[in-house]
């Protein structure tokens, strides 16, 4: 009787392709891939159980170091647990400059995303152009925050560092340059042909799996669920924000995705800056006792923090829960599932934008 597995094919720990560590164990008949397991566990950092009895000063910086790619939401999300833990209020102007920051880090993230995934299918000069874009970005971050990665720019109450007349000129020049180079990219990811043979209905995730995998951010959306936690932020709200959706299910979709909400993030960053308000930056309040949990929307999805403090603001129980496990757990499980060729493998597994660091923790 002839055998329904062929070969066992494991890609990774290390893999040139892959940002990050994690083993792929696939079952292949022929080149088609029959199912397909992600295991992870080679970085672990214990920073939860690091957190537990610091002071939320301590927390704060080591909430951010969770992940490099995600660093500002992160420090966004436990800092508003926090805040609302205590009952501290943020000036307006504050949270303008939070959502500035937030969606620069969203599309640098992006940005080194989609270079992930053009390197992987070998498109070089793409992925090269990509990489270079998002030193734009990285720029504007160090000018406002006063660091590239970890910049711990968002403090209970406001933030560090207001942006002055002659930096907001510089970042909508910078956002200009975005748009004009990125519009150029986009066509060339849209009409190579290339690109296409490796990327159209390749990886499909069908809404009904997005929605039994509890997929979320631009892996959901891109499989028409219209599902993004900026809906439910005061500050996005007053923006007008809506989710980008798409309803395509594939590698490409989820690459377009993330095309398409670079440009939203740079008309939200230009919409702060047109109405961004006057007055202070730092509200002031003390860190109390309480306990809340509280949901941002992380670059690859909903990041959730629930957070407990003592009356000297120690943080004494905290749990996060970041989006990409169940990213990775939709595509081991339903974009893996079925591909024709083993050297789509890796693509797909990228076009879901999986950050080991974030779930290494």
């Amino acid at each position: 009787m002839k055998k329904t597995v062929d070969v066992s094919l494991p890609i990774g720990p290390v893999h040139p392709c892959f940002k990050e560590p994690a083993r792929i164990k696939c079952e292949t008949a022929g080149e088609r891939v029959l199912s397909a397991e992600v295991e992870l566990g080679y970085v672990k950092k214990g920073i939860e159980r690091i957190m537990v009895g610091r002071p939320w000063q301590e927390v704060m910086f080591l909430a951010e170091r969770i992940c490099g790619i995600c660093s500002v939401i992160h420090n966004m999300v436990f800092i508003e647990t926090v805040e609302r833990i205590s009952n501290i209020d943020v000036p307006q102007r504050a949270a303008y400059l939070r959502v500035i920051v937030n969606e620069l880090d969203r599309i640098q993230s992006h940005l080194l995303a989609n270079y992930s995934y053009c390197y992987t299918i070998e498109h070089e000069t793409l992925a090269m152009y990509l990489i270079n874009l998002r030193e734009t970005a990285l720029d504007q971050l160090e000018l406002i925050t006063g660091a590239r990665i970890t910049c711990a720019y968002i403090i209970p109450g406001g933030v560090r560092f207001d942006l002055k007349q002659e930096d907001s000129l510089k970042l909508s020049s910078a956002m200009d340059k975005i748009e004009e180079d990125l519009s150029r990219f986009t066509a060339i990811f849209e009409g190579g042909p290339m690109i296409s043979l490796r990327s159209k209905d390749v990886g499909i995730l069908t809404r009904d799996d997005a929605i039994v995998s509890h997929a979320v951010g631009p892996t959901a959306r891109a499989s028409g669920l219209n599902a993004d936690q900026r809906t439910n932020h005061p500050t996005y709200q007053k923006l007008g924000f809506k989710p980008v959706v798409m309803n395509s299910c594939d590698n490409y979709a989820r690459v377009m995705m993330r095309f398409k909400e670079v440009f939203q993030s740079i008309e939200l960053i230009r919409k702060c800056i047109k109405e961004l308000p006057e007055g202070v930056i730092r509200g002031g309040g003390v860190v109390g006792e309480g306990e809340f949990t509280w949901i941002g929307e992380a670059p690859r999805g909903e990041l959730t923090y629930h957070v407990k403090t003592d009356k000297y603001g120690r943080v004494i129980e905290i749990g996060i829960q970041t989006p990409s496990i169940m990213n990775i757990e939709a595509c081991a499980h339903h974009m893996l599932k079925g591909v024709d060729s083993a050297a789509d493998v890796t693509s797909t597994f990228i076009s879901s934008d999986p950050c080991i660091a974030c779930n290494e923790r």
